[in-house]
């Protein structure tokens, strides 16, 4: 279905990003009434004044609602609002973030060779649904290190994928590869780059805007943002826009119009909240490097990150993300535990972007299907935790973390 580009999308593609998230996709008139917000759209399907609308509405001649699995207006608002922010052509909004990514690679992979080159250093549900999904369903898989670009494009030379797929911001080492680059080396190999946005977010950088095909969110994470969704979203250019919506018709992952809403509802202040989550991080950055029972601190903001220079030439000024992931020195898994435990304020639970703090233990959940050579191979190792910083006093989140680390 080719996406029609209304005159209020042409004005909200000229807006500053806080803006869109307070404005796109919202707004649509009903009848002679127009609601300041997006309703919930619990309808499973939809009936017109005749029989030839209702045919057009079907044959995509027509832009309309006709069945839930098909589109739904709660769902077509929150893509709007989406692809506004991530200066895209189109969106589907999925049931989960790795319903999304598979929508993704499957999109990337239509008429192309059933290849995938992947980054090595990615979130563990990712490397399980691409050996245990695709590879068994003959899609060749091969990883390559997308920081070192001679690596990569030897990687691609022998693989020649037809798709290229990596995350803006590592999960959970926060290695960041030159998105742009990369898409240089997709473009000239004929493959598409697919790239999980959801640790950077359309805050910290766009990566369509720098040549990649399609853009994946979590949407449970930073859009989201207060822990109440469980969702995901996919946004393409031009050319997948298509394809993406007829598998998305076919196989069904839609997102559920009530998780729409709290989702929309949470992105009207995403900017805000991502703004200071990422000042938090810095805070609270600096203070664990200072900490003599912390062996490492990994951070995109760290001047001596090993991608520093990509992170400046990509990153605006300031923005770095909202995660940090650290090594406690000599810990295992019972000092891990111990120190978790003693956590009052930061939460122990499996997920991140929320306005709270929270913590996870990456062996134990993420990359928990990991075997323990491929995550030393990764550089996950036991002593790892990974810290999401929320949109608290930072002083609060600095003083539960020394509490607990003693």
């Amino acid at each position: 279905m080719e996406k029609k580009i209304s005159e209020m999308e042409l004005e909200i593609t000229a807006l500053k990003i806080h803006t869109k998230a307070v404005h796109a996709g919202d707004r649509k008139k009903l009848g002679s009434h127009i609601p300041v917000t997006t309703p919930i759209y619990t309808a499973s399907a939809y009936s017109y004044d005749s029989m030839e609308q209702l045919d057009r509405i079907f044959g995509q001649e027509e832009e309309g609602p006709c069945y839930a699995r098909y589109d739904n207006p709660s769902a077509a608002a929150l893509e709007e609002v989406v692809c506004a922010l991530e200066g895209g052509h189109g969106a589907l909004a999925c049931g989960s973030g790795m319903a999304a990514l598979h929508m993704a690679v499957m999109t990337a992979l239509t008429d192309r060779r059933k290849s995938i080159v992947s980054a090595n250093a990615i979130y563990g549900a990712t490397t399980a649904m691409l050996m245990n999904v695709f590879e068994p369903s003959g899609v060749s898989v091969r990883f390559a290190d997308v920081c070192d670009l001679d690596s990569l494009r030897a990687a691609v030379a022998d693989a020649k994928p037809g798709c290229i797929l990596t995350e803006s911001i590592s999960n959970p080492l926060l290695r960041v590869g030159d998105i742009g680059k990369i898409a240089e080396i997709a473009g000239a190999a004929g493959a598409a780059l697919v790239v999980d946005n959801t640790f950077a977010t359309p805050m910290i950088l766009r990566p369509l805007e720098l040549g990649a095909h399609i853009s994946v969110h979590s949407l449970t994470k930073y859009l989201a943002g207060h822990g109440d969704v469980m969702g995901g979203v996919v946004v393409t250019d031009e050319q997948h826009y298509s394809t993406l919506r007829s598998l998305g018709r076919t196989i069904g992952p839609v997102l559920g119009p009530f998780e729409c809403y709290l989702t929309m509802r949470g992105i009207k202040t995403f900017p805000l909240r991502m703004e200071r989550q990422c000042a938090n991080a810095c805070r609270v950055a600096s203070w664990l490097s200072a900490h003599p029972k912390v062996e490492k601190v990994h951070f995109t903001g760290d001047p001596a990150h090993p991608d520093a220079a990509t992170i400046r030439r990509m990153f605006p000024q300031g923005m770095y993300g909202a995660v940090v992931s650290f090594e406690i020195r000599g810990a295992g898994r019972e000092e891990i535990f111990r120190f978790m435990d003693a956590l009052k304020l930061v939460v122990r639970a499996t997920s991140l972007g929320d306005v709270h703090t929270m913590m996870l233990y990456p062996v134990m959940s993420s990359h928990r299907e990991i075997s323990p050579k491929q995550r030393e191979r990764m550089g996950i190792r036991d002593s790892l935790v990974r810290l999401s910083v929320g949109i608290e006093a930072p002083e609060d989140v600095i003083a539960d973390l020394e509490q607990a680390l003693g």
